[in-house]
């Protein structure tokens, strides 16, 4: 490969490794890299070497605190992207595509200027199960349609072919700019660039050297490389490069004509697909299998489609004519759509998975390996490379962490949120709460599947605090990966698209509901869960979900734990009325992430805990823990520890003693008595 390649390889490496907060390794791979060129007196693999290092360092300065931002911060931010140049033409684009297409105005948004807010999750998640989510939004294939159907135009029009050529390339630039230069669009356009200058210059250049040039040039901006637009561009290039070297060496000696089209179409279709999965897999939970025929369907469509899309939004001021090609467009649109729909609902069309990080990483060994392969004359190596690591993420799953055989209450990292794993003395597991979820995945996808499985052990219920995205986000993830045979849920109503999909994923996978009434139990192996609230009666009147709040207290043997999820002071008074006598407990799991409007005193007295828990995100910004409320447990003796100071934390128990590990430490904490 040329060395261009290989130095965006390493930035791009050195840009994820220190963006995904393991810069140490990139560090340690440079330094590596560097020793090893010293001794070898290897100039190139030391400037690469540097190149990773570098890379990671910046990233480290470039990425921003994670905190949540207020409302304020979001709003503020938007305006000032809406105050450039940029955002001034991308929000007139905005503007003219709802004029013109009206109701079809979400997905041509989409599909013109890469703004999917009106798309919902239901439509992203049909796409990804039908292996075309790379088309739903635009991206460099759709970019490189346009500049193709303006290049044609011009010859037609019988420009000379390089008026033509710069022609097609000044439209392009153009567009780029007035879509608001998104990642995947610079990226062709880059690209573009780079092979309109190589024929005019007539000097030949490597494929893979354009590649790596066009991949560049959006990363003046770093954090750019965490974008799935851009990754799912640059990805899906590189399957292109590499389909287009193992068709010249396998089909085109032997097919012609209409066959060799569509084996050139059906190989480019399969490869990109297979190069794109891990990162579908990762983003979006799914393994499409019928990924190659979705893509040679769809191809044709969004081949007709993107530049009848175009030429309607370029005419937007002629408003009669722009409006019969977006009529034209219609029904391009519903069949493109069709695509989806069809694919998605075959039976086994795809799979619905949670691959762990190291899955990830081994697949993306597969993907490189697999490129290597179909570019060489002898693939044998790379081959068995990408054997070995597909036998590492067949095998991942079988390998569990020892097991300590106490009752264990895992009370996850999830940031500003609750995910807390109860696991019994025989290896089950009670999930109370999912965590959050945010636009590309959940708690449930990214921590908790992969927490379990690690470990091994089967997942038996699953318990709902309440339904506020927080506590619910990752449920349907939970639901589809680990099957848990039943579902607790203080069902409070309320208008939750999340907590609906909950439900909805509930049903399809088999998951038995129930409705949490006081005095309800839930029995696994020697563990008994008793649930003491919310009552009907009580929840009848109220308008927030958090003081409906499940309350549950787990018994093994004398050690007694409450999970009172968000529930607040009126929840609080409810229970000293109706189950004060309940309520003592050695570790106490505090509500709405130690906010001032729950534990009250009364209540802490009730309870009077050893151990106070709080899962609460680091530097988030309601002030949670309250200082009030770490004052109030200090008052009755409470240990308190938090999430976002010491990461997850595990507490196991023999049914007398306990003991806690967190930050990879361990502490006797066994309960104290009553006059500590």
């Amino acid at each position: 490969m040329p060395l261009i390649t290989l130095a965006y390889l390493a930035f791009a490496c050195g840009l994820l490794a220190g963006f995904s907060g393991i810069a140490w390794l990139a560090v340690a791979t440079g330094i590596a890299g560097v020793i090893a060129a010293a001794l070898k007196r290897d100039a190139r693999l030391a400037g690469l070497s540097l190149v990773i290092i570098s890379a990671a360092s910046l990233a480290i300065l470039s990425a921003v605190p994670g905190r949540r931002l207020t409302r304020t911060e979001i709003i503020s931010a938007r305006e000032q992207s809406d105050a450039t140049m940029l955002g001034h033409m991308r929000q007139r684009a905005s503007r003219s595509i709802e004029r013109v297409f009206t109701k079809d105005a979400p997905m041509a948004k989409a599909l013109l200027i890469a703004d999917q807010h009106e798309i919902s999750p239901e439509m992203r998640d049909r796409y990804a199960r039908a292996g075309i989510i790379h088309m739903l939004s635009i991206s460099g294939l759709h970019v490189a349609i346009i500049a193709g159907a303006v290049l044609l135009f011009f010859q037609l029009a019988r420009l000379p072919p390089t008026a033509a050529s710069l022609g097609s390339l000044v439209v392009m630039a153009i567009y780029v700019v007035i879509i608001g230069a998104p990642p995947p669009a610079v990226r062709s356009a880059g690209m573009l660039a780079v092979g309109t200058a190589s024929r005019l210059w007539q000097r030949p250049t490597s494929p893979w050297a354009a590649w790596a040039i066009g991949a560049f040039i959006p990363l003046v901006q770093p954090r750019v490389v965490l974008d799935l637009g851009y990754q799912l561009s640059v990805a899906g290039i590189a399957g292109l490069i590499a389909s287009g070297a193992l068709a010249r060496r396998l089909l085109d000696p032997h097919l012609s004509g209409f066959q060799l089209r569509i084996g050139r179409d059906l190989l480019t279709s399969s490869i990109a697909s297979v190069i794109s999965a891990p990162l579908v897999m990762w983003y979006f939970g799914r393994l499409s299998v019928i990924a190659p025929i979705a893509n040679l369907v769809a191809g044709p469509v969004i081949t007709i489609l993107q530049p009848t899309l175009f030429l309607a939004l370029a005419l937007a001021p002629v408003l009669p004519v722009a409006r019969f090609l977006a009529s034209a467009a219609h029904p391009l649109l519903r069949a493109f759509d069709g695509v989806a729909i069809t694919a998605s609902s075959i039976p086994g069309s795809s799979l619905q998975i949670a691959p762990t990080f190291m899955a990830v990483v081994a697949g993306g060994i597969v993907v490189s390996a697999l490129i290597v392969a179909a570019l060489s004359r002898y693939p044998a190596r790379p081959l068995i490379i990408a054997v070995g690591a597909s036998a590492l993420i067949a095998w991942a799953p079988a390998i569990h962490l020892p097991y300590s055989g106490n009752v264990e209450l895992h009370v996850l990292d999830v940031g500003q949120g609750d995910a807390i794993l109860l696991r019994t003395n025989k290896g089950g597991w009670v999930l109370f709460d999912a965590g959050r979820i945010w636009k590309t995945g959940d708690a449930g996808r990214s921590t908790v599947i992969p927490y379990v499985q690690r470990r091994g052990g089967a997942l038996e219920s699953f318990v709902l605090s309440h339904a506020h995205s927080d506590h619910i986000g990752g449920a349907s993830s939970v639901f589809v990966a680990l099957h848990p045979k039943t579902f607790w849920d203080a069902a409070f109503a309320q208008g939750s698209e999340v907590y609906d999909k909950a439900l909805r994923t509930a049903r399809d996978a088999h998951v038995e509901w129930r409705r949490v009434h006081p005095g309800d139990e839930l029995d696994v192996d020697d563990v008994a869960i008793e649930f003491l609230a919310p009552d009907s009666a009580w929840t009848a009147s109220l308008d927030d979900p958090n003081s409906a709040s499940t309350i549950a207290l787990v018994h093994y043997g004398s050690v007694r734990i409450l999970m009172v999820g968000d529930a607040e002071a009126p929840e609080e008074e409810w229970l000293l009325d109706h189950a004060r006598n309940e309520l003592h407990a050695d570790i106490l799991k505090i509500g709405h992430h130690g906010s001032s409007t729950s534990s009250t005193e009364a209540f802490l007295a009730a309870v009077h805990p050893s151990t106070a828990v709080i899962s609460v995100g680091a530097d988030n910004t309601y002030g949670h823990p309250s200082a009030d409320v770490l004052a109030a447990l200090q008052r009755v003796g409470a240990r308190v520890v938090r999430t976002d100071k010491v990461g997850t934390i595990v507490l196991r128990t023999d049914g007398r003693h306990i003991t806690m590990e967190a930050e990879g430490k361990h502490w006797d904490i066994s309960p104290v008595s009553p006059g500590y």
